[in-house]
């Protein structure tokens, strides 16, 4: 099983448009999507598997600073390392940015999510009180280059 990364197309978007919230998480909506990849400050890629997305990724390049936006996996393809694949190719490219950071919210709850990031050096910083729904906080964390 290969698995290919690739930047994040109109075309990929529509292909996912009717799972985005069954198979990825009730996350964002297609529409906001479709933003997104309008956005000069973003930068979205996707995992692919025999060319079915199974996964996508983005960043907002800030002033001083890179964002990540979201890491998702398709429900049933995790525990695969596409998650890792993902990230990976998210600090690959902030560092052909230049800048010294790159930072994430995540879920309090989401203990795998915390590992994978802590496996990848980024540090808790912070945390934002009720920041998802049902009053979840969020964890800010930190990779610095």
């Amino acid at each position: 099983m290969q698995i290919k990364i690739t930047d994040m197309t109109l075309s990929d978007l529509l292909s996912i448009k009717d799972i985005l919230s069954s198979k990825f998480d009730d996350f964002w909506s297609f529409n906001v999507f479709c933003s997104e990849l309008e956005n000069p400050n973003s930068k979205y890629i996707v995992a692919k598997i025999d060319d079915e997305i199974v996964g996508f990724a983005g960043i907002w390049i800030c002033v001083d600073d890179i964002h990540i936006t979201n890491i998702v996996t398709r429900t049933d393809k995790r525990c695969l390392g596409i998650g890792s694949l993902l990230l990976e190719k998210l600090i690959e490219l902030s560092k052909k940015e230049g800048l010294s950071s790159l930072t994430l919210e995540v879920s309090d709850k989401n203990t795998n999510a915390i590992k994978l990031y802590e496996k990848y050096n980024f540090k808790k910083i912070g945390l934002r009180k009720n920041y998802y729904s049902q009053n979840e906080n969020a964890i800010i964390m930190t990779k610095y280059f």
